[in-house]
């Protein structure tokens, strides 16, 4: 600072200091002002860091819409294109996520995380407890979407923990209660902390004490993160919180599934008997049928296109959690910055495709139905891909197979939820041949139980 000007500055302290001290903090909160609306300004808002300007899609309508929220920036993509450019090819520089203080960190003690990759060796727990679950629908059809639950939640349960699942009504209302809950609330509720922590206290401290004590049969938290040989070094809530995220979202998800797929069957019926054909010529009929396994699910082309057009006819996730850019990213003359997030918006790209209200298998038997990530969304997409969508897709198809082999018709009664329907065999000989099925699989009396408890 020159020295005329230092001595003015003190002069003028000197004759007028309250004036002074009052124009130094307004300067003071000014810049402080300027660098927070800076800081808090949406990320598409600001000069990105090559010192380009940000270029987004106005919006509200075409493949791309760009929303500001607080000081974040979202695109919504609205076609499968743009989705395959930007998720799918870009994935190295989509493949971040907007960081969630709250659902990822109070909710969740910090623990809320994806799991591990399924293990080829899960089959039996799918097949054992299909098993129960046709027995069900034949004992009890009218809480055929209970047994949908029970089926979806008993699968992982035994797969996640080893065990039969013996659980309450009130257990498993509490388990499902913390998905409904939690997605609802996320941002704005940190009582969901405890009420998640205690939920998945109750069932995970009896699993991991026989763990310890030696007596737990093989399961996800036995053989992979309480196995002394493992890599899994992280401490006993952290274990929590990975093993009953397993069951938190592999349950809720192919229960809903099924029961769209149940709705299909009763809205086009024409899709149900060619799935039964399919299922008849592949599995015999008559004296020789069998049920589907899993190794009938290559030559079963028609129930995987089934099962991705079950959802994408009505998605289970609206959106899909967001792809961060990770850097500036130029795009068909759009420049997105570094921390833009990318959403899938589900029900549009959904809808991209011919007669989308139309439930139709036929329009993804282009060679790639037996992949259920290939053209559709639902599981996320890139690196950031469900990593368990291939356990999902597996205990959809055996479940869609085995219900066509067993059911000849599904008959609307009424529209009122949940919509009741009437179950009808497709012969005496398919009936024993499930009883007799769920009796050597020891899974009758458990269908037997569940019926009582129903």
């Amino acid at each position: 600072m020159p020295s005329e000007i230092r001595e003015a500055v003190f002069a003028f302290h000197g004759d007028h200091p309250l004036l002074f001290y009052l124009i130094v903090t307004v300067i003071f909160f000014s810049f402080l002002l300027l660098a927070l609306t800076e800081y808090f300004k949406p990320v598409g808002k600001r000069r990105c860091k090559d010192g380009k300007p940000a270029v987004l899609p106005p919006g509200p309508y075409g493949e791309m819409a760009t929303l500001h929220l607080g000081s974040k920036t979202w695109i919504f993509l609205n076609s499968n294109r743009v989705v395959s450019e930007l998720i799918a090819k870009r994935g190295s520089a989509t493949n971040q996520r907007t960081p969630m203080p709250v659902s990822s960190g109070i909710i969740s003690h910090g623990d809320r995380r994806s799991v591990l990759m399924m293990q080829e060796d899960w089959a039996e727990p799918r097949r054992l407890k299909s098993t129960q679950m046709l027995a069900e629908y034949l004992l009890k059809p009218k809480l055929w979407y209970r047994h949908h639950y029970r089926y979806a939640n008993s699968v992982i349960h035994r797969i996640a923990l080893g065990e039969r699942l013996a659980k309450s009504t009130k257990e498993l209302e509490d388990m499902q209660n913390c998905v409904i809950i939690f997605v609802g609330n996320i941002g704005h509720s940190i009582r969901l902390e405890q009420c998640n922590y205690d939920v998945y206290r109750e069932w995970w401290v009896p699993a991991r004490d026989k763990v310890l004590a030696g007596t737990a049969p093989p399961s996800f938290i036995c053989n992979t993160l309480l196995h002394g040989d493992t890599k899994y070094t992280d401490n006993d809530v952290d274990a929590m919180y990975a093993g009953m995220q397993l069951i938190e979202a592999g349950s809720d998800t192919t229960r809903e599934a099924l029961n769209v797929i149940v709705m299909a069957a009763l809205e086009y019926p024409e899709a149900f008997h060619k799935a039964r054909a399919e299922v008849d010529r592949v599995c015999g009929t008559d004296a020789d049928a069998r049920l589907p396994t899993l190794a009938d699910m290559d030559n079963l082309g028609y129930i995987c296109a089934m099962a991705k057009e079950g959802l994408r006819w009505h998605p289970i996730f609206v959106t899909t959690p967001d792809h961060t850019a990770s850097k500036d990213i130029d795009f068909e003359g759009y420049h997105f910055p570094a921390g833009v997030g990318f959403i899938i918006n589900q029900n549009v790209v959904c809808d991209d495709c011919e007669s989308p209200e139309k439930f139709y298998p036929e329009r993804w038997m282009n060679g790639h139905e037996s992949d259920i990530t290939h053209g559709l969304w639902q599981f996320g997409g890139g690196r950031r891909v469900c990593v368990k969508y291939r356990f999902a897709q597996r205990s959809l198809l055996f479940t869609i197979s085995r219900l066509r082999r067993l059911l000849t018709t599904l008959n609307l009664k009424s529209t009122n939820e949940p919509f009741p329907i009437k179950v009808t065999v497709h012969n005496q000989h398919y009936g024993k041949l499930i009883i007799e099925q769920a009796e050597r699989a020891g899974v009758l009396e458990d269908a037997k139980l569940a019926r009582d408890k129903l």
